[in-house]
């Protein structure tokens, strides 16, 4: 078994050189909740070392909850200067999910949740548009706090264990290891580049996408730790058919269960759940973006084989594929703009084929091109 306080020497590491590139003179910001003082200390550290400059901002559920409890209705609409001029400014920003409490949103009405999602589109589009044009390297990571370990259903120990592994701190040399997943995802890039369209067929599932002309990303481990994906972003109106998810949808604490969503031309055309299906509803009337697809994934990080309720993980599972209502990352030559990115995870490990251009690519959770 391995702990996380063993390996946070290795782990900060693995997020200065290797995520961020930290440079001289970068104001890099680290986002974090309570549970992962130690490590935005040793992460602060580290990039002082470099010549970088820390920004620290400390997240608490306790003051989120009362934004939405407490505050007047019209703060709800506020986004802060400052917030925007960081988000355009920074050079480099870490997010670090450690919660002290998983679901501190769950009985806040849907419809604030909503209205603050409006708000907070300024911000998602500068991310956005940065990313797009490279001006931000950012990644997204966790440190495993109690509460995390908690909704795994798993010990702390033992989600320590797991966390370890997912970043491959358990290898002599992660950042190695990680190059050598980069290498094995490129294959699977390559394959996927040439497709003009997909169909996905599995239990309760049989879909189609558009994808020539879209770019397709390898996410190797610079943009989250864990990395292990390979997206893309379908056309706005090239997505036709049914699918059912097989795990539950998490929306900030919020899960919606056996989610199934027909598409039209791209647009959701009918929605059901079998729990939450009223929140499924409301977002996806929060814009109009929100109705239609802004990512296509395949998670491939065969370290990571359960589901833990934290899309950081879930969406890399190894053999499983997972679509994104709402924001495209317009690096993928996505045009979709929305307040929300809502990613759902549908599971290929059993009796699903995907084919590309008529061709059968993939099959059971392994892609044919590729021995992983």
């Amino acid at each position: 078994m391995h702990l996380f306080s063993e390996v946070l020497g290795k782990a900060s590491k693995l997020i200065v050189d290797y995520c961020l590139d930290v440079r001289s003179r970068d104001d890099v910001a680290i986002s974090f909740g309570l549970p992962a003082l130690p490590f935005a200390r040793r992460l602060a550290i580290d990039i002082v070392s470099r010549g970088g400059y820390p920004i620290l901002n400390l997240r608490d559920e306790y003051l989120a909850e009362a934004v939405y409890k407490l505050a007047p209705e019209d703060l709800l609409d506020y986004i802060s200067p400052i917030d925007v001029y960081i988000s355009e400014k920074v050079d480099a920003s870490v997010s670090i999910i450690s919660p002290q409490h998983y679901k501190p949103l769950v009985t806040v009405d849907p419809e604030k949740l909503g209205r603050r999602s409006k708000a907070a589109r300024r911000l998602t589009e500068i991310f956005m548009k940065r990313d797009g044009e490279g001006s931000l390297r950012w990644t997204v990571t966790a440190y495993p706090s109690p509460s995390l370990a908690q909704e795994a259903g798993l010990g702390p120990l033992e989600f320590e264990d797991f966390v370890v592994k997912a970043l491959k701190l358990h290898k002599d040399d992660p950042i190695s290891a990680w190059r050598q997943q980069a290498e094995r995802q490129e294959g699977i890039r390559a394959v996927l580049s040439k497709a003009s369209e997909l169909r996905v067929v599995a239990k309760g599932t049989d879909i189609t996408f558009k994808v020539d002309g879209r770019t397709w990303i390898s996410d190797d481990g610079k943009k989250n730790m864990p990395g292990g994906e390979v997206f893309t972003a379908p056309h706005e109106d090239g997505v036709d058919g049914v699918v059912e998810f097989d795990f539950p949808a998490v929306w900030r604490g919020i899960e919606v269960e056996g989610v199934r969503l027909e598409f039209r031309r791209g647009e959701v055309v009918r929605s059901s759940a079998s729990r939450g299906e009223e929140h499924l509803k409301r977002l996806l009337e929060v814009d109009d973006g929100a109705r239609r697809l802004g990512e296509l994934a395949f998670g491939l990080n065969y370290d990571i084989q359960r589901y833990v309720k934290n899309i950081l993980f879930d969406e890399k599972i190894g053999g499983t594929m997972h679509m994104a209502l709402g924001a495209a990352y317009p690096s993928t030559g996505g045009k979709n703009v929305s307040a929300i990115h809502w990613d759902m995870v549908k599971d290929l490990r059993r009796d699903a084929q995907v084919y590309a251009d008529g061709d059968l690519i993939f099959e059971n959770g392994r892609f044919l091109v590729e021995v992983l």
